[in-house]
């Protein structure tokens, strides 16, 4: 993870505004059978106050044709749909104006987003579970 941007729905509560800081690691194996992914991901975000949030998610992803064509630079200009990768977040931090972020459940699905001679950019929604 070198980079990337986390921004909250506007009346989500704390908002976020935040920034990949420094460079981040995900560790991803592949099942034996060669149908899924696991993913396991830590990186830092700094808000644009200045608030350092420690950010760590953990998935699934479906190695459909699609998603194995743009992890391996062959699907040209193009986005995977959403739906074959799940994650569940996990925030904490330090900083009080966020601190409500580590007592919240996060979920989310992503999708790959593909242009020829980049970089492949991987995409989340991600939601809040709420009781009720």
């Amino acid at each position: 993870m070198v980079g990337g941007t986390v921004i909250s729905e506007p009346g989500f509560t704390p908002a976020l505004n935040a920034k990949f800081e420094g460079t981040g690691n995900d560790y991803i194996r592949n099942d034996p059978d060669g149908k899924r992914m696991r993913l396991n991901a830590h990186g830092v975000l700094k808000t644009h106050d200045d608030a350092l949030i420690y950010l760590h998610y953990q998935g699934t992803v479906n190695l459909t044709e699609g998603v194995i064509k743009a992890l391996s630079g062959q699907a040209g200009d193009s986005e995977t749909p959403f739906g074959d990768s799940f994650t569940h977040f996990d925030l904490e931090t330090g900083d009080e104006r966020y601190k409500d972020l580590e007592n919240g459940v996060f979920v989310g699905q992503g999708h790959f987003v593909t242009k020829t001679g980049e970089k492949t950019i991987v995409e989340y929604k991600v939601s809040q579970v709420l009781a009720g």
